[in-house]
């Protein structure tokens, strides 16, 4: 437990790195020799295993429920999530909180915390590998071992459901304003997507944040060769923060600094939903800040930017 204290005292002091291209990844074990990882800002505390109380009907994936200092929190067992049913005794519950909702991943041992720059953050194609609907990236440490990061926006959609995105013509704007979207998870995408067709609105979009820049550039740089206004290809810019390579924080610098993306709104739409991920937004100079999937608030975001009081 001391050791798990200490993990969790190396958060706090660790998590300000968000910003600089750098993160931090929690790393944990499922019972076989892979390597997992998870990005700090998402965890609250490590323990040791609770008691876990099974009651009928659980969802697929979820290994039942704790009492966590009065709170009652599912139990995901993500080995089973990720189908490597092994029959090891996993010892470990990793607390999470993200996208509104907190839970604890059940996990068969806890590491340590590595520090990670995003440009060594790769998604399963660059490097080679087959893309897995769990695993958003992949990235390599010092001795070798590569470092599956998961997308737990994905598993959690799995387990609770995805929920429908609601009937939004009252909210449709007026002109067919034109959108440009990042973000590396499948399940965020997918929402994002349904949001704006529903809102009959075009995009286009990126899987990482190197990736928009590069497009964003090459269109602002269309734009000038073609004589358009920038903001009639682009009239907002949606960016998650965690993304591989190049992660929102310093997509948004790069779109600030740029004069010719001047007046266009940047707004981050991110499962990271504490003050000081917030905070952060606001100094690199993020219009609006939404919380991923709730697809009425991005929508009633996504039209207000539109159409500024």
């Amino acid at each position: 437990m001391q050791n798990d204290y200490r993990l969790m005292n190396m958060i706090d002091e660790k998590a300000r790195l968000a910003g600089s291209n750098k993160m931090e990844l929690l790393l944990f074990s499922l019972g076989s020799t892979e390597v997992f990882g998870i990005n700090v800002f998402k965890v609250r505390e490590v323990c040791e295993t609770l008691p876990i109380t099974r009651t009928p009907n659980m969802p697929p994936g979820v290994e039942g429920i704790i009492s966590l200092r009065g709170s009652i929190l599912p139990v995901i067992d993500l080995a089973q999530c990720l189908h490597m049913g092994n029959g090891e005794q996993r010892t470990k519950l990793i607390i999470t909180e993200f996208s509104s909702h907190t839970q604890a991943f059940l996990v068969q041992d806890v590491d340590r915390i590595v520090r990670v720059d995003w440009e060594q953050v790769k998604s399963p194609q660059s490097i080679g590998q087959a893309q897995s609907a769990m695993i958003t990236a992949l990235t390599e440490l010092p001795d070798g071992k590569l470092v599956s990061i998961l997308d737990v926006e994905q598993i959690l959609g799995e387990v609770i459901g995805e929920g429908d995105v609601p009937n939004m013509d009252s909210m449709r704007p007026d002109h067919p304003y034109p959108v440009f979207f990042a973000d590396d998870s499948n399940i965020a995408r997918k929402k994002i997507t349904e949001v704006l067709e529903k809102l009959h609105l075009p995009y286009q979009s990126a899987i990482n944040g190197r990736e928009a820049w590069e497009k964003l550039r090459n269109i602002a740089t269309r734009a000038e060769q073609e004589n358009r206004d920038l903001r009639d290809v682009v009239s907002l810019i949606l960016v998650d923060a965690e993304m591989p390579e190049m992660d929102g924080y310093v997509l948004t610098r790069h779109i600030k600094e740029d004069a010719r993306f001047k007046g266009i709104p940047v707004v981050m739409h991110s499962s990271l939903s504490s003050v000081a991920n917030k905070k952060l937004g606001q100094q690199v100079g993020v219009d609006a800040y939404v919380g991923k999937f709730h697809p009425e608030e991005l929508a009633q975001m996504v039209t207000s930017m539109l159409h500024p009081a």
